[in-house]
């Protein structure tokens, strides 16, 4: 098969598209035939991407990108979820190859049907983003009608899935965005839009029952002051794992794969409630710039089927 494989250290000058071998599923596993997978940067950066969950040093190459859609081309022992030729989308472990190649593996329950009213490339990019997003307001903040929640990065991947997903928990909405994407923000459900460039959002929101904070370092330090009293900060900036204080560790999570938060976020988008935002499609020989070009937008795309232009 042909793969993007990363070959060291450093960023995307690293990253080569060759042959490869095609893994076979084990037990509880499918093998997926790729249409598409999103772009994440941040991988450079991951502890997983570099490291066995034992704490070894994985060996070079490594396959990046972790969230697709595709169909299901071959499964292993004990898997009654899924079925050879099923249209799905979903997530692998952080701690092996991931999905910028012809066929990947995951778990049977990393996975769900891909939504019916959107193509692979726009499905693509929705399970890490929908999942934290689902993760962060439905499970750990309860979000609920009337509550105020701000959120940083609303043009983001993630912060585009929560405003939509906030939007539909009636909550009132204020997003932090660049200029450019004011009228975007407000278009996805937002009430409020602060344009993070031209002010410092302490000095015009106060008392909000949740953070969403998805930019880390100052931008995170700054949003303890605009909480109400009891109210709930959530990060899922990378940075904070570095960080010692207490209340930064508490507040921060890393996505789970959950199938049926899948299932339903995927009856969400059909339904029209949720939107998948694509900042731009590369094909797989142009794997260095998805990384370079930073998407206005949601994330960036990879086209890795041929078959995905015609809508198989």
């Amino acid at each position: 098969m042909r793969a993007i494989r990363f070959h060291g250290s450093g960023g995307s000058e690293s990253l080569f598209c060759e042959e490869a071998p095609i893994p076979k599923p084990r037990d509880g596993q499918v093998l997926i035939q790729v249409h598409a997978a999103a772009v994440t940067p941040t991988e450079f950066a991951w502890y997983p991407t570099f490291h066995t969950p034992e704490g070894n040093a994985r060996p070079f190459p490594i396959i990046l990108g972790h969230e697709f859609s595709g169909v299901v081309a071959a499964i292993g022992d004990s898997n009654r979820d899924v079925r050879v030729g099923d249209s799905v989308y979903g997530l692998n472990d952080w701690f092996m190859d991931g999905a910028q190649a012809e066929y990947c593996l995951t778990a049977a329950a990393s996975v769900a049907p891909k939504p019916a009213t959107v193509d692979h490339t726009l499905a693509s990019a929705v399970p890490i983003s929908a999942l934290t997003a689902w993760q962060a307001l439905v499970d750990r903040a309860q979000l609920s009608e009337g509550q105020r929640i701000l959120i940083h990065g609303g043009a983001g991947g993630v912060g585009s899935v929560a405003v939509q997903l906030a939007r539909h928990k009636k909550a009132h909405v204020i997003a932090t965005a660049s200029a450019a994407n004011l009228d975007f923000m407000t278009g996805l459900g937002a009430d409020e839009v602060i344009d993070y460039r031209t002010t410092h959002f302490e000095t015009v929101v106060r008392d909000v029952d949740v953070v969403l904070d998805t930019v880390g370092g100052e931008t995170r330090d700054r949003s303890w002051g605009v909480l109400r009293k009891g109210g709930q900060l959530i990060t899922i900036a990378a940075d904070a794992e570095g960080v010692n204080q207490q209340r930064v560790r508490d507040a921060f999570f890393i996505v789970e794969p959950k199938r049926e938060q899948l299932i339903e976020i995927g009856r969400l988008i059909d339904s029209g409630v949720i939107h998948p935002i694509v900042g731009a499609v590369f094909s797989m020989d142009e794997v260095r710039r998805s990384y370079a070009e930073k998407p206005r937008r949601g994330k960036n795309v990879l086209r890795i089927s041929e078959g995905n232009r015609h809508g198989h």
